[in-house]
């Protein structure tokens, strides 16, 4: 029977006795569907999580967050509830800024901090929310919404052929956006962990400069993988991309 934190952090693989965790936050309309076809791509002896936001999947009796803090806030306390033996964050687009927000939270409050961050398809947070980043807008149509979701593979067949479930996908959607335009960098913020960066080498969104901007946020390791396609890479590098995180296998970021 799943409790109340089994809702909250969703477990789709589990070894009993892992050497790491690799816990995942979701990008901006996502949930945790997208990372559980990750469980054959990381190594045999590592679990896969993923934190669940509020106001969808087994949470959608809650409220949606109202703004960047109270998101960031939660998701804390979920990671820090798998932090029961080494992990790995990890962050895709607004997830990678969420991420980082994340493990600068948890450093501040004495640990336990992740063995590494690993965050993909997100510019430097120290630039601060640009128009570049704030995509997609609250400006656009419910169709234009749907249209986005469905090129980046994040709408499944049962939701296109249901007009019910494309509003609640939509609402989902502008609930994320409007807590992503509340984001604000807290000048100065730097973690102290490993960091790795991924990016995609056909991604507009992304400065030319992003792994040096980067660079100077972690007092830590640091690395910068640029992999093929864009936003969300090739759908071939996505299924497989915890296979490019060598973190995942105990190995030194470097």
């Amino acid at each position: 029977m799943a409790t109340a934190q089994d809702l909250i952090v969703v477990r789709s693989r589990r070894t009993g006795r892992p050497a790491r965790t690799l816990v995942c936050l979701g990008f901006c309309g996502g949930g945790t569907g997208q990372y559980h076809q990750w469980g054959d791509a990381v190594p045999p002896d590592v679990d896969l999580a993923a934190v669940c936001y509020p106001g969808r999947e087994g949470r959608f009796l809650e409220d949606f967050a109202q703004n960047w803090d109270e998101l960031a806030d939660d998701t804390t306390e979920a990671v820090l509830s798998t932090a029961d033996g080494p992990y790995v964050l990890f962050g895709h687009s607004m997830g990678g800024w969420m991420a980082f927000d994340v493990a600068a939270r948890i450093e501040r409050r004495g640990g336990p901090a992740p063995e590494a961050l690993v965050v993909s398809s997100a510019n430097a947070p120290s630039r601060g929310l640009t128009i570049q980043d704030m995509f997609p807008s609250r400006k656009d149509s419910d169709e234009q919404l749907l249209g986005w979701m469905n090129r980046h593979g994040m709408m499944p067949a049962h939701v296109l052929d249901d007009p019910e479930l494309q509003e609640l996908a939509v609402e989902l959607m502008r609930a994320d956006i409007k807590v992503r335009d509340t984001f604000h960098y807290v000048p100065g913020t730097r973690v102290g962990v490993p960091l790795h960066v991924l990016t995609g080498d056909s991604d507009s969104v992304i400065d030319a400069d992003a792994g040096e901007q980067w660079r100077e946020l972690t007092r830590g390791t640091f690395r910068h993988d640029v992999l093929p396609g864009g936003h969300f890479y090739t759908p071939e590098v996505w299924a497989a991309l915890p296979s490019r995180i060598p973190a995942l296998s105990g190995a030194t970021i470097r």
